[in-house]
């Protein structure tokens, strides 16, 4: 039976084939966390040691044996029950143990869990010329800085400190200081450069482009006249601003004034956790994540850094910075310029770390330019290329740095999802007539509908998708909404929706699958598709995968939306059921007032708009229309309420069968959601396939 113990001195077993990440022969020496360590026997013909370590001798003063190094991590080679295992005496929270974790995984796994043993490194310097006099670089700290770079390129080939400027600011400092900036022109081939901002105003301050360009054209100006490079294609937003929430107009001034390709931050999609933090790709600009090195503004002395050296030496030796490269094939980090003069705590802290990476990893360290750095990004994680808009309003660090003329206000407070042809633009009517309920403004291109979630408008960013919304001060309704009825069966739209509007309430409309899909496919043939023109609705719904694509693409937009049970059950891996509202689509048809005040009531809209005043029925259209002026009715247009040649009954039976398993998990699932009453089209749809 192992016994616990208190841990010191640990050291690896070199001839261990385990070992792959992690680099033996050091001694991790001094006391190892925790209270409660396992020392396994050594002895035993089915076990070989990975690593050992010596109990803590203050705990046996007396026994000699106390200093013998016992094993801590055991390799089971299987031979007692053919099950290979790596037993851990003391757990993951010594460092050492987690790169053995990571060797064990890939070890057991024959590989197919081995994370690659290249590691990238791009350390941006930033505020090169920023800074209250007394804090600046002089001639020394540049010399040290370029000293430093030397003595790293010997371990991490190519490697130079990325220097970021705003103009502005050269020669702001104090005699010695400005000479310090001199130097550093002097050595600018030496080092790689980006551009700040030439006065390092937070860019979504700005809501003139030409005023933005203008700011860069001065810093643009600066590069040229003291031979700094400028077309590294990278560029930096002072404190994150404009990257991420994202400010267009930072996105168009990059790429007119200098052509950027390449940018980071440590906001995507949030600042913590950093293990969290993605890439993404907007405008055709790609986006890294940046990585958190410890050293901020204000740590340009040891004796102000938090904890002190040994809180910084914790988390260089084994800690979070030392594990950040660890577990991050492309590291970008951030310091600023006060970190280089002072006690210079950035370069005693990234030789340090690079030192002790080399001595307990195999880890292979180089760098390479940032536009390189992206490119070998989204290679390695292509699908983070797709960004995801969050909520500003969500994230007190995200609402500094979002632009001060837009509100989370102009978002809108429910969606109606769809599906097309159930009668949505129905009920946006019907919505529409509400004194507190306003829509977004019509689309040039998708007439009421702006379809952003889920095709190519998402890429226009967050920016065009608000610009459809009025804004709180100019508009008298309480109630914002957007329907786009294409968003209830896209694959990506519950996501994309939750993370901008995870508040939003949800509406969706439901009719008879069967005749869902004949009502698409007379919509389609009524504006001349010449794949419904030429083939008849059993030809489309019978076509086979090896049909025509076109032919193929009209079947499944007449079939899988009526896949309701499938398709709620995405949007409720997103979305709580208190946030989802169905409506009847026959019940909306047929009795509107009342579907209409549950609709109310589910909004929590106070005071209710009677309906029964506003709406009545159209002998001549067969259904409701809006009462104006007292007497006259306005009714949707001639496509809506056209009448169609009924559909084939060999047609109506095949759809039948072919959604039986999506109408009875439907049932169920309504059911689940607390609706007392399944809807009739429903019944009858699951009753003729019985008697079918």
């Amino acid at each position: 039976m192992p016994k616990k113990y208190r841990a010191k001195d640990a050291a690896l077993n070199a001839a261990s084939p385990i070992l792959r990440l992690t680099r033996s022969g050091e001694t991790a020496w001094g006391p190892l966390p925790g209270e409660d360590w396992t020392i396994f026997s050594p002895n035993h013909s089915t076990y070989e040691p990975l690593a050992w370590a010596t109990r803590n001798s203050e705990d046996f003063p007396s026994e000699e044996s106390s200093r013998t190094p016992l094993p801590t991590v055991l390799q089971d080679h299987g031979l007692y029950d053919g099950i290979q295992r790596v037993l851990f005496g003391g757990g993951l929270r010594f460092w050492l143990h987690k790169l053995l974790f990571l060797d064990s995984l890939s070890y057991l796994s024959h590989g197919q869990l081995s994370v690659s043993l290249q590691r990238y490194i791009l350390v941006d310097v930033d505020d090169i010329f920023v800074g209250e006099r007394g804090t600046r670089l002089k001639k020394d700290d540049v010399m040290a800085l370029l000293a430093t770079q030397q003595r790293i390129q010997q371990l991490v080939p190519g490697f130079r400190f990325n220097l970021g400027f705003s103009g502005k600011y050269f020669h702001h400092g104090t005699a010695e200081e400005n000479l310090g900036d001199d130097m550093l022109l002097e050595n600018a081939g030496s080092f790689m450069w980006f551009s700040h901002m030439w006065n390092h105003q937070q860019p979504h301050l700005y809501d003139n482009l030409t005023q933005l360009e203008m700011d860069m054209t001065l810093n643009r100006e600066f590069a040229k006249e003291h031979g700094i490079p400028i077309d590294s294609g990278y560029s930096i937003a002072p404190h994150h601003s404009g990257v991420y929430p994202v400010h267009e107009l930072l996105y168009e001034a990059w790429k007119r004034v200098w052509n950027v390709r390449v940018t980071s931050t440590e906001e995507y999609p949030h600042l913590r956790p950093a293990r969290l933090r993605r890439g993404f790709i907007h405008r055709n600009i790609m986006v890294l994540p940046r990585q958190t090195c410890g050293l901020f503004t204000h740590t340009i002395m040891i004796e102000r850094y938090p904890g002190g050296r040994e809180k910084l030496d914790e988390a260089i030796q084994g800690g979070e910075l030392f594990q950040t490269i660890v577990y991050n094939p492309i590291n970008i980090f951030m310091t600023h310029m006060s970190n280089y003069g002072n006690d210079r705590l950035a370069l005693y802290t990234f030789e340090s770390v690079i030192k002790f990476l080399q001595c307990w990893t195999n880890l292979r360290l180089s760098t390479a330019p940032p536009l390189q750095l992206g490119e070998r990004y989204f290679q390695l994680y292509p699908e983070e290329g797709d960004p995801v808009w969050g909520n500003p309003c969500d994230d007190s660090r995200h609402q500094k740095i979002w632009s001060h003329n837009k509100t989370c206000e102009q978002l809108p407070r429910f969606l109606v999802i769809g599906p097309q042809k159930t009668g949505t633009t129905a009920l946006y009517t019907f919505l529409s007539m509400h004194p507190d309920i306003s829509s977004n403004f019509p689309s040039p291109d998708t007439f009421e509908e702006i379809q952003f979630f889920n095709g190519k408008n998402y890429y226009r960013g967050l920016d065009w998708y608000m610009s459809f919304f009025p804004v709180p001060k100019n508009a008298t309704a309480r109630y914002l909404f957007e329907k786009s009825a294409t968003y209830f069966d896209g694959e990506l739209v519950p996501k994309r929706a939750h993370a901008l509007l995870s508040h939003a309430k949800l509406v969706t409309i439901l009719i008879s699958p069967a005749r869902r899909a004949y009502s698409w496919y007379q919509h389609t043939r009524a504006h001349g598709d010449q794949v419904a023109l030429n083939y008849s609705f059993h030809q489309v719904i019978t076509a086979s995968d090896t049909a025509p694509k076109p032919l193929r693409e009209l079947r499944n937009r007449c079939l899988n939306p009526g896949k309701y049970s499938q398709h709620l059950e995405r949007w409720l891996s997103y979305y709580p059921p208190q946030q989802l509202h169905i409506i009847d689509g026959d019940q909306l048809r047929s009795n509107p007032v009342e579907t209409m005040n549950e609709l109310q009531r589910f909004l929590k809209i106070q005071p209710p708009f009677d309906y029964s005043k506003h709406l009545r029925y159209d002998p001549k259209k067969g259904f409701f229309c809006q009462v104006i002026n007292g007497d006259h009715t306005k009714c949707l247009g001639r496509s809506k309420g056209r009448q169609y040649p009924p559909m084939e009954d060999k047609s109506y039976k095949l759809l039948q069968r072919y959604y039986l398993s999506h109408n009875t998990a439907l049932v169920k699932l309504l059911k689940r959601l607390g609706y007392r009453t399944v809807p009739q089209w429903l019944k009858d749809d699951l009753s003729d396939t019985v008697t079918a």
